[in-house]
């Protein structure tokens, strides 16, 4: 990570400086005494976080980081502060700051906080990455002059960051075989009979096809967990997130997507979850069918 301090304090300037060098969390690329002497070199150097205190002469930490975003600057912030003023840390964290660093600075609290932000940063360049791939992916795919109900499937999946998983195949097989059914019904069968059909095309026996179609059971949830915890990922990142809005309530009980994200925001193992295996088959196979036949139609 590359951080720039801002702060009328040389000791806490040089203090923190130690304390990121020493923790091996990243560089210093450069530091300033005021708002208005760090402005342009933030600008210029484009750093990663800017730690800046809150009560400075002249232009304070929230003036400073006013000043900072009108001028395009899409960096994080870290609020430095001795005094606990509910209006001001209000006001701070409306203008974006992530998370705040109280005075006198402790090394213990420092590392921790700059460790949990630093990896929130990753995190969402990831998931931004992501993101871009999926709508190059979506791109080419409408620039296709045809697609198949499996190149349908399989887009949506993506969406949901599971192709490759290891039930996917699992659920494209059982879509397939719902949209060459002769009756022509949106609603699904039981979800036993859905399993049996589809592990009866590679068993003989019975009992094959009885083991067979547990395993299906068994993928197929663990794909939809996956998906799960990818849609609640996207939500702590960020809530207003289109794929989370989107997929999140849809396709599965929106209460264990919160249940997964206060897992993820707490640093916790996330607790089991409820997958509703049928709700989720269910929305997938309609939807597939609407973008199928309007293709132009986006999230």
């Amino acid at each position: 990570m590359r951080y720039f301090i801002v702060d009328d304090d040389v000791a806490s300037r040089r203090m923190l400086k130690t304390i990121i060098l020493d923790g091996d969390m990243g560089v210093v690329i450069g530091e300033a005494e005021s708002g208005e002497a760090a402005i342009p070199h933030i600008m210029t150097s484009d750093p990663d976080f800017v730690l800046i205190d809150l009560l400075m002469p002249h232009l304070d930490g929230i003036e400073t980081i006013d000043e900072l975003l009108s001028q395009g600057f899409r960096g994080h912030f870290i609020m430095l502060s001795q005094v606990v003023n509910k209006e001001m840390v209000g006001e701070a964290y409306e203008k974006g700051v992530e998370f705040f660093i109280h005075k006198p600075i402790n090394r213990i609290e420092v590392q921790s906080i700059l460790k949990k932000t630093s990896e929130r940063f990753v995190l969402k360049k990831s998931l931004m990455t992501i993101r871009k791939s999926i709508m190059n992916f979506e791109d080419n795919t409408r620039e296709e002059t045809h697609r198949t109900l499996r190149d349908v499937a399989l887009s949506i999946l993506n969406d949901m960051g599971i192709v490759g998983e290891v039930g996917s195949d699992d659920i494209v097989n059982i879509l397939m075989y719902l949209a060459e059914r002769e009756e022509h019904t949106m609603q699904i069968p039981a979800l036993k009979d859905l399993y049996e059909v589809i592990a009866s095309k590679n068993k003989v026996s019975s009992v094959e096809i009885m083991k067979e179609s547990k395993a299906i059971e068994q993928r197929i949830r663990r794909t939809i967990n996956a998906a799960m915890n990818n849609i609640a990922t996207l939500g702590v990142v960020d809530y207003t997130n289109p794929e989370f809005e989107y997929y999140a309530p849809r396709y599965f009980e929106f209460s264990e997507i919160r249940t997964i994200m206060k897992a993820i925001q707490n640093e916790e193992n996330a607790k089991k979850v409820k997958v509703n295996v049928k709700k989720f088959l269910q929305v997938l196979y309609i939807e597939m069918n609407e973008k199928y036949n309007n293709p132009v139609k986006k999230i």
